[in-house]
């Protein structure tokens, strides 16, 4: 009974760490050893175990996440990563914003980058299911706001289930401006997540113009879920750091690309 009893604690921490590498993207033997009161000998055989599965990537001193097709960064994680290309690319996109427009803005940090822009449209209507850019939005500027309601999930800002999807596809919008983690000519657009991409597929579906606002860590990748194909955008907006072979593929398929 013990030895059953050991196991299944040994199975739980794992899984503890896992869940704790994955939410902060990095994670010290020492923190792990206070957090799970354990030796680091336990811990390291531990993360051993974790990464021969695959399930994170070892490092000199802990642990760091590894990016397989399921994995999704949380809104900290992505917040840090390439923040001058995505404020390059929300500049870009602004151009594409006139006064009076009813737009649509997917979750993500780069769209939240091009909310903060908006308080230079006037007479501006944003429907949104991201919790941050519609709060940041009430907060700063006259933009009228549409929040599409339903179950919140936890770490990414943003809502998602039947609930939303109801509320997005009773409205109709100008231009949608849309985030991915992977946007690949062979496996289109895709996410980790089957419920935002359903989200996602429905303000596809909702606008007159897509927007496919992408930095270029994210070209040439594909995540667990495909919401649709590369070129149900009508435009590209990415940085100059853009793989040439790509976007000449894009192009190819009929999608404006724009270097911010």
């Amino acid at each position: 009974m013990p030895k059953k009893t050991d196991a299944m604690f040994a199975q739980l921490r794992k899984k503890g760490i896992l869940e704790h590498v994955n939410l902060n993207g990095i994670a010290t033997v020492q923190e792990l050893c206070e957090r799970f009161d354990v030796s680091p000998a336990t811990i390291r055989n531990d993360l051993q175990a974790l990464e021969k599965a695959g399930l994170l990537e070892r490092t000199h001193g802990g642990a760091i996440t590894s990016e397989k097709a399921s994995y999704e960064p949380n809104t900290f994680q992505k917040e840090v990563r390439n923040v001058q290309d995505k404020a390059l690319i929300a500049e870009a996109a602004l151009e594409h914003i006139h006064p009076g427009d009813a737009i649509a803005l997917d979750s993500g940090t780069t769209t939240f980058q091009l909310a903060k822009l908006l308080g230079r449209v006037e007479r501006l209507t944003v429907v949104t299911y991201d919790l941050q850019i519609a709060a940041w939005l009430e907060g700063n500027t006259e933009v009228s706001i549409i929040m599409a309601g339903g179950a919140v999930r936890r770490h990414f800002h943003c809502t998602a289930g039947q609930t939303a999807i109801d509320t997005l596809s009773r409205l109709r919008v100008d231009k949608a401006f849309l985030a991915a983690n992977g946007a690949s000519v062979e496996d289109g657009l895709s996410t980790p997540n089957m419920d935002i991409a359903s989200i996602k597929s429905t303000l596809i579906r909702r606008a007159d113009k897509r927007f496919l606002l992408c930095d270029h860590s994210k070209l040439g990748r594909s995540a667990f879920a495909t919401f649709a194909p590369l070129d149900a955008v009508d435009v590209l907006i990415t940085d100059r750091k853009a793989d040439a072979q790509f976007v000449e593929a894009a192009r190819a398929l009929g999608v404006e690309i724009i270097l911010a």
